[in-house]
Parts: structure tokens; sequence; C-alpha cells
């Protein structure tokens, strides 16, 4: 382990000083150049103390986020963007430079006047302009830890079905996904985005899980909160991967199994009723519609728990059914094939990777080439999925271009 870390910390050092000494050089005002030196210098002293501060405290993770730990976090992620940018200038740069250096000694060789092209100005200018791109995802994730996690966004999506009775015409539906309450620094804004949601006056309440990031504790202080959300035909919730604590080394196994038990007990307390492999009718005039929850199931190393067959053994063959399922995978997979319809899967997981680009008629970020559903709405003849971007943060503590989301969705019976 120490082996590793003295490796790690000697290949950020390097880099570090090859970055250090390439863009010192396209600066030729002293003062601009002290100022990138002590800007770099800080910068490496906030980034290491970041990294020492992660491996000191590997086994005992907070379980509530803090403002000033998330800046911190976060700082360091945007240096490390600002430093991939800054390499592949450097080293584009480099490569310019030995083009010049064969040139000017072909140039000596077989010209008897001693004329060669300097680009010297033009790696300075290409340095420069490479800086300034550099800093563009640097300062939007700077944006992204400060007000871009909690720049909460309405998505709004009309569906219509053939089989939707007819009393559910007009139905209501706030989605919500991936809270990950011990994440959370600031509950003013937490709660800001509760209202948003409440304003909605919804019908029903359905969350895909990821309630807390390891610990069931984390949500104890939001459970007033989030428990001040209600709907007329309920509030329904099913479990994500970091629900179970997978990512967290317990004491023992029946610490473990206690937290998962915490974790229910929190979420009765909140009214929200957990769909583990089970359904739940809903009835409104005479008419119904199931919703149903599954456990997660994910691709390794996420849980496989989800049991889609069992979570439909009491469930109406013939009903509307609304499937939650935190990972869009199990859609593919399990969903589509399955024997029984369901018309509409809720899931969320993936985050749109908290970073990306959405502008009308363009939709992208890294996430896309990890899930192939990784954010919006998607169809396969009659059945649909929507994937949530995710209402809270993990990781990366911000957002930058996907921001957190409450979806609308409103069902309508096709004609």
């Amino acid at each position: 382990m120490i082996q590793r870390i003295l490796i790690f910390v000697t290949i950020l050092l390097v880099l570090d000083l090859y970055l250090l000494t390439s863009f010192k050089n396209y600066f030729t005002n002293n003062t601009v150049k002290l100022s990138f030196k002590w800007f770099y210098g800080i910068s490496m002293f906030v980034s290491y103390a970041c990294f020492a501060l992660i491996i000191l405290n590997i086994d005992n993770r907070p379980t509530q986020g803090t403002l000033i730990i998330n800046l911190w976090f976060g700082y360091t992620f945007a240096f490390i963007a600002l430093k991939l940018g800054m390499f592949l200038t450097a080293a584009f740069d480099d490569v310019v430079r030995i083009v010049e250096f064969v040139g000017k000694f072909i140039a000596n060789v077989f010209s008897s006047s001693n004329t060669a092209v300097n680009l010297s100005e033009r790696r300075k200018f290409i340095g420069q302009i490479g800086l300034g791109l550099a800093s563009i995802p640097f300062l939007s994730m700077l944006y992204g830890i400060t007000k871009g996690k909690y720049n909460y966004k309405i998505k709004e999506v009309a569906l219509s079905f053939k089989n939707l009775p007819k009393s559910f015409d007009g139905l209501k539906i706030v989605h919500i996904s991936d809270i990950h309450s011990g994440s959370f620094d600031d509950i003013d804004e937490v709660a800001h985005g509760v209202n948003m949601i409440k304003e909605q006056k919804p019908d029903l309440i359905l969350f895909t899980g990821d309630l807390v990031n390891n610990d069931a504790v984390e949500i104890v202080p939001y459970k007033e909160l989030f428990g001040s959300m209600t709907a007329p035909l309920g509030v329904f919730s099913s479990l994500g991967n970091h629900d179970y604590g997978t990512h967290k080394r317990w004491n023992s196994s029946e610490e473990k199994r206690q937290n998962l038990l915490n974790l229910f007990q929190h979420q009765k307390d909140m009214g929200f009723e957990l769909l583990n492999n089970t359904s739940k009718t809903i009835s409104k005039n005479g008419e119904q519609i199931d919703i149903v929850g599954v456990e997660n199931w994910g691709k390794p190393p996420f849980p496989q728990i989800g049991d889609l067959s069992k979570a439909l053994e009491n469930a109406n063959k013939d009903n509307f059914k609304i499937l939650l399922s935190h990972d869009p995978t199990h859609w593919d997979e399990k969903v589509i094939p399955h024997k029984e319809q369901i018309d509409l899967t809720l899931s969320g997981h993936t985050h749109g990777m908290q970073f990306g680009v959405e502008i009308p008629g363009f939709k992208w970020s890294p996430s896309k080439y990890i899930y192939k559903r990784w954010a919006g709405l998607y169809n396969n003849k009659e059945q649909y999925l929507y994937v949530n971007r995710g209402f809270g943060f993990l990781g990366f503590p911000g957002r930058v271009g996907i921001w957190p989301e409450i979806t609308v969705i409103t069902l309508h019976q096709k004609s």
C-alpha cells in the first residue's frame, strides 16, 4: 500500500514539475509569471493535502458533508482537469519543438544560407491558447462546486399509453433519484429543491434509490425535510447500490445488516413505502395500476439482487405497470425480455456523470460511454424508460452541465 502511494506521489510530482517548467516559459511578463507560479504551487499543496486526507481516512469517511471539505475536494478535481488540459498542450508543444529542431538541423545541413524557421513565438501563442482552453473546464468545475450542485431543474415529460385506465388519465408523477444525503453541505439549498417538488402538487412521488452514500445515519438530518413530501396516491421507493453499504468496510456482517435495517426504518419514518422485489396496487374509481419495485440490479461490481419475477407475483397481469429499478442496465437485460410487459420503468444511478453538455438538439456526457441509457427518455416499442439525472451528487462534489433533476411525468390515455 505504502509503495503504491509513493509511486503515485512520485508520478504526480514529475508531472507537476514538467507542467510548471513548460508553462512558465509562455509568459514574458515577470509579474504574470510569478503569479502563475504561486497559483500552481498553492494548487499543488491543496491537491496533495486532499490526497493525504483521503488516504488517512479511507476507512473512516465522514457521514455528513461539509462545505469546506466539499470545496476542498472539488477544487482538487478542478485542478486535475486543468492539469490534463495543460499536459495535452505541453505535449503538443514538445512535438512542435522536436519538429523545429529537426527542421533547423536539416536547414543547416542542406542550405548554404544560415536561415531556419523560428517557431518559438508560434509555440508561445499555442501554449497561451492551450492554457486558456484548459481553464474553461477548470472554471466550469469551480462553478459546479459552488452553485451547480444545487441548480435544480424540472424536466417535464408527457407520455401516452393505450392501456392506461381512464381514471389515471392526467396522472402527475414526480420522479427523483440518487439523493445521496451524506454529500449535502447546505440544508437550505436542499430544502429549496424539496420545495420545488412540493410545488408540483404531484399525485404520486416515486424515488429510485441511493438515499445515502453508505451509512443509514446520513439521512437523519434530512428526514423531516424529505418526510414533508406527500402525494395523494403515496410516496414509493426502491433501493440503489449505495443503500446496501457495499462501498464501505464494515467491522462485521452484522453491523452492515443492521445499517440496512436502519435505512428501512428511516424510509418508513419519512413516509416512503419501500418496494423490495414486491408491488403495490393503486386504485382510483374502481380502476387499478401497479407500482412495482425491485432491489438493485446492475452489472458487476454492483449488486444483482433485483428479482422482477418475484416483484410481479402479486401484481395483476393485465394492469398498467410502473417499475422502480435503480440501474437502467436492468431495463435492457431483464425488463424488455420479460414475459410480462412493464409499461414504464424509472431509473437513476448514472448521475449523467455530473458533467456534460445539454443544449437543444445535443446531449453529451462521458456517461454515454459506460451506460447505453444514461439520461432522459428511451423506448422500445410500447415500453418506456426514463433515467433521472439525480437529485444529489457523489464523488465530485458538484455538477457541470448535467444539473440535479426533478422529473415531472404526466401520463395520458392514448385514444
